[in-house]
């Protein structure tokens, strides 16, 4: 019998396939508190089907999960997600979400192995759960812009507030986002590459 019959092997999808332009490929890591969009937003910008961990929340959780402001969720990123966009014809980014519960950060450690950069999604309802994020990355020297996601009825503040707020340098992109749109979501890994490309450009330069 052949097992690589149309019948029993359908091989990958059309969608799936890594276009054969493409010459350069970058790891993103899409990175936030419990609950900011992490998830939402690899869904919504990922040219193929994304890989998801999510599970359902259980009474486990009680008490350890902070719930505040996002009761409604009933789910959790246990591993990563992981997506897939192409920039332009050359350049692919492969986008991995990580865990949001300080818990699971311990699986941080392999999902930035070899990341050139990082989208921080910001929830401004809960600002206080991308402290320790930011500081992460900072630690790690990963770069980084911030996405302010819109989550309906969440206040809205000036830049120049929220920087102050998470203690962020003027030269830190940050850019208003909503994750369930694939183009927003575009745009702020845009900005992450132009960000990414202006600290290559200040580096070379001599001194």
């Amino acid at each position: 019998m052949d097992y690589r019959s149309s019948e029993s092997y359908a091989g990958p999808r059309s969608e799936d396939i890594l276009p054969a332009t493409a010459t350069a490929a970058v790891k993103v890591v899409i990175v936030g508190g419990f609950g900011v969009g992490k998830t939402t937003l690899v869904g919504s910008v990922s040219e193929i089907r994304p890989l998801t961990t999510e599970e359902t929340m259980t009474q486990a959780g009680v008490g350890v999960d902070d719930l505040a402001g996002i009761e409604q969720k009933t789910e959790t990123t246990v591993a990563m997600d992981f997506g897939r966009i192409s920039i332009n014809d050359q350049l692919v980014l492969y986008l991995f979400g990580t865990p949001g519960q300080e818990r699971f950060w311990f699986l941080w450690n392999g999902l930035f192995e070899g990341a050139l950069g990082a989208v921080v999604l910001l929830d401004t309802r809960r600002m206080e759960v991308s402290y320790d994020v930011i500081g992460r990355l900072e630690e790690r020297g990963v770069p980084f812009v911030v996405g302010v996601n819109a989550f309906p009825g969440a206040p809205r503040y000036p830049v120049s507030e929220l920087r102050a707020a998470m203690d962020l340098d003027d030269s830190v992109p940050m850019i208003d986002c909503d994750a369930r749109d694939r183009a927003s979501c575009r745009d702020i890994l845009m900005a992450l590459m132009r960000y990414l490309y202006t600290l290559t450009t200040v580096s070379t330069e001599p001194q």
